[in-house]
């Protein structure tokens, strides 16, 4: 990865892992923007038009980051297009979501999380693509900790999530999410804090920097 050009880091991980946080701290660490699922999902609704609406609005001049400094200061979006967003489909959002991830990864250096963001990225120049697992227990217990579930309510959440997660990136791209040909590198963090998560793959990206 050349870290004087535009570069990604894309963050895909299981539910109960702490790969949000891990991501976060890997951001914090190479001086970046973190652009989390929360983040981009609300990015994406822009994006909710038809191709020809789209290239509309981005032929404003400076558009994205009028777009994208709104977001950030207020932290709060709302709405610069006047338009009522269709229903998404599965295919429609995908593409929604690739337009999206694409253009923050164009505009600036930045770590992303995203369902589908290791696909989105399989052809990019400059990114470093990482899966972050672990063993369901660890999981389990990790939900009961962090949000004060049931282990009957952590190992729902999980296997709703995991399903979820699974069953989208499988109809928009016919690949598993867990496809191992997706990433530069897979991390199981079982017997990882996240401090040493983050260490990790920060470790991988200086050695394999230009």
């Amino acid at each position: 990865m050349d870290k004087k050009a535009n570069f990604v880091v894309t963050i895909n991980r299981e539910a109960g892992t702490g790969g949000r946080r891990i991501g976060a701290k890997v951001a914090e660490h190479l001086g970046v923007r973190y652009f989390d699922k929360a983040v981009t999902e609300q990015l994406t609704q822009y994006f909710n038009l038809s191709k020809e609406e789209i290239e509309k609005h981005k032929a404003e001049k400076s558009w994205w980051m009028k777009l994208l400094h709104s977001f950030l200061s207020t932290e709060e979006m709302t709405a610069p297009l006047d338009v009522i967003p269709p229903s998404p489909t599965p295919e429609n959002m995908y593409s929604i979501e690739e337009e999206t991830l694409m253009e923050l990864a164009k505009n600036e250096s930045c770590v992303i999380a995203g369902r589908s963001s290791a696909y989105v990225f399989r052809d990019y120049p400059n990114a470093v693509k990482v899966l972050i697992t672990s063993t369901k227990e660890k999981r389990v217990e990790r939900i009961m900790e962090k949000q004060g579930k049931s282990r009957e309510e952590a190992i729902k959440l999980i296997e709703e999530l995991d399903e979820g997660r699974e069953s989208f990136v499988k109809k928009v791209t016919s690949l598993s999410r867990y496809d191992a040909r997706l990433y530069d590198l897979v991390i199981n963090v079982t017997n990882m804090t996240e401090d040493e998560a983050a260490e990790f793959i920060i470790r991988y990206i200086d050695c394999n920097a230009k």
